[in-house]
């Protein structure tokens, strides 16, 4: 290999390891802006689904939801919630990846029991949509000794 093909090479390995990079960071912040608004607003936020929806399984069990953009506003009399552990897959490079975390926290969805012990493991596939990072599905599961939601059914 000559001097030339190697300078190519390690431009383009580097490149290619700056974008993996991006977007892992991109998803990491995502991840945690979601709790922040949420803890903020108390409320979720309504543009985190793709537009063409999202397939989810609660925390609280059941069956499979369908979730469409802006029909998943959970609000909250009080939420503080935190994330960690959070590990990211990149499944196509600008365009798909897979977040694995943990969420922990205190909740009280409006209009239903208090959760004072909310503790999940999450697993959320992301899409770039028009330029920004969408949740196309996502599952929620509950770790031995927490709980999950209240809430069993999409309003």
């Amino acid at each position: 290999m000559n001097i030339k093909h190697l300078a190519l090479f390690l431009l383009f390995s580097l490149g290619t390891g700056i974008a993996k990079a991006s977007t892992e960071a991109e998803i990491r912040s995502l991840v945690e802006a979601n709790i922040a608004y949420t803890n903020e607003q108390l409320s979720q936020d309504p543009n985190r689904i793709s537009k063409h929806g999202s397939r989810e399984f609660f925390s609280s069990g059941g069956l499979l939801n369908t979730i469409q953009p802006g029909n998943d506003v959970s609000d909250f009399e009080y939420f503080s919630g935190s994330v960690k552990h959070i590990e990211v897959v990149v499944l196509v490079e600008g365009q798909a990846a897979v977040a694995h975390y943990y969420q922990e926290a205190s909740m009280k969805p409006k209009g239903l029991p208090a959760v004072p012990n909310y503790r999940t493991r999450v697993t959320q596939a992301f899409v770039k949509e028009d330029g920004e990072w969408r949740i196309k599905a996502a599952h929620w599961s509950p770790l031995q000794g927490g709980a999950g939601t209240s809430q069993t059914v999409v309003k």
